[in-house]
């Protein structure tokens, strides 16, 4: 049995290039597995995947066979509709990484209960938590009516509770103010609304946003502050930590510039703003060099220190108190076939996508 269907390829040297291509699998081998990939998220998280170094290896994950292509991995739901393998049976449910296409051949190992890993070759140097599945039927987390909440805000949540985290434990490293910028972002979002819920006693939450995204922003009442991106040099000079989500290489330097000695940490997450990455820190003054957040490694040695169930108890009780806030504002916008998914990754990649908005796609037609 063959299983046809589409990918989308994406030019590395010009992500605005795409293309559409037929895509041919056949019955999984031994110990293999084909995912008839259902659904899944389009969110700037997938542009900083698109843009991050290369060492991080992002584009690694699913590689094309067109030199100089690839695909951008995005987080969903798919089902198993072939199976070799004697611990996995077709119909089975999993959430996990994926690329944007109708099917994906895996090799599943590691199977419990809960979850199960892609053991294939190629993906192994990159971190194990992208080449982990969990079976909807067990997921704590898991609810049918939230499928499109859940790929929108867990692998961004996962981020967000990370760097709450992170601040937490160091006090703000000493700061009075924790800046935020590309505030309107799902990942910026869960940040401040885990900082509002549980408050780093002294610690202002500001965020930075376009004029067009301020009043969404404000509405969200998770930020003590919101401010225009032209009103940096306005913001009082107090110890500041910066969580960058937007990688704007002209703000960083700005910030830094403003700051200078009060600026206690500049800590790199996003790169929402990808055309302006380039030379990121040249003619950086003052502070701390910033450096890049990348959440699994930072997840590793919480798993170490709080076990694998101390871990998902602490983000679960933060997730139940996000993702109800997130209900009431997230406007979900469904799309199928290959030209509704190169639509909105275009309007994503153009910052055309208004933030109420959470697109959630199918490479299949509706």
């Amino acid at each position: 049995m063959a299983f046809d269907g589409q990918a989308l390829h994406i030019n590395r040297s010009d992500l605005t290039q795409i293309d559409v291509g037929d895509l041919h699998l056949s019955d999984p081998g031994a110990g293999q597995a084909v995912l008839e990939i259902s659904s899944f998220s389009l969110t700037a998280n997938n542009i900083t995947y698109a843009v991050a170094p290369d060492q991080i290896g992002y584009w690694n994950f699913f590689p094309s066979d067109r030199e100089g292509w690839g695909h951008v991995p995005v987080w969903g739901f798919a089902n198993v509709v072939a199976s070799a393998h004697d611990e996995l049976t077709e119909g089975q449910r999993v959430y996990g990484y994926f690329p944007m296409a109708t099917h994906l051949t895996i090799e599943p190992g590691k199977v419990s209960p809960f979850t199960m890993l892609d053991m294939a070759a190629h993906r192994q140097p990159m971190a194990v938590i992208y080449n982990q599945y969990s079976f909807t039927k067990t997921d704590p987390f898991y609810s049918a009516e939230t499928e499109g909440l859940i790929s929108l805000f867990r692998p961004l949540f996962t981020t967000s509770f990370l760097l709450d985290d992170f601040h937490r434990r160091d006090a703000a490293f000493g700061a009075s103010q924790v800046i935020l910028s590309s505030a309107s972002s799902k990942t910026a979002i869960g940040l401040a609304a885990l900082l509002h819920a549980n408050r780093i006693p002294g610690v202002e939450v500001i965020g930075l946003t376009s004029p067009g995204n301020r009043a969404f922003t404000e509405s969200l009442g998770i930020y003590d502050r919101v401010e225009n991106y032209d009103a940096v040099e306005s913001i009082e000079r107090n110890a500041t930590a910066f969580v960058d989500m937007a990688g704007d290489a002209d703000l960083l330097r700005r910030i830094h510039a403003h700051f200078n000695d009060q600026l206690m940490n500049s800590c790199r997450v996003g790169l929402t703003h990808w055309q302006s990455t380039s030379n990121w820190v040249e003619g950086l003054s003052g502070g701390p060099k910033p450096a890049f957040f990348f959440a699994p490694t930072y997840a590793q040695d919480r798993l170490a220190e709080w076990g694998r169930e101390g871990f998902q108890q602490r983000m679960g009780a933060a997730w139940g108190a996000v993702i109800g806030k997130a209900e009431a504002w997230v406007d979900i916008r469904e799309g199928f076939g290959a030209q509704a998914v190169q639509s909105a990754y275009l309007d994503l990649l153009h910052n055309r996508i208004d933030p109420k908005q959470g697109h959630i796609l199918s490479m299949h037609a509706g």
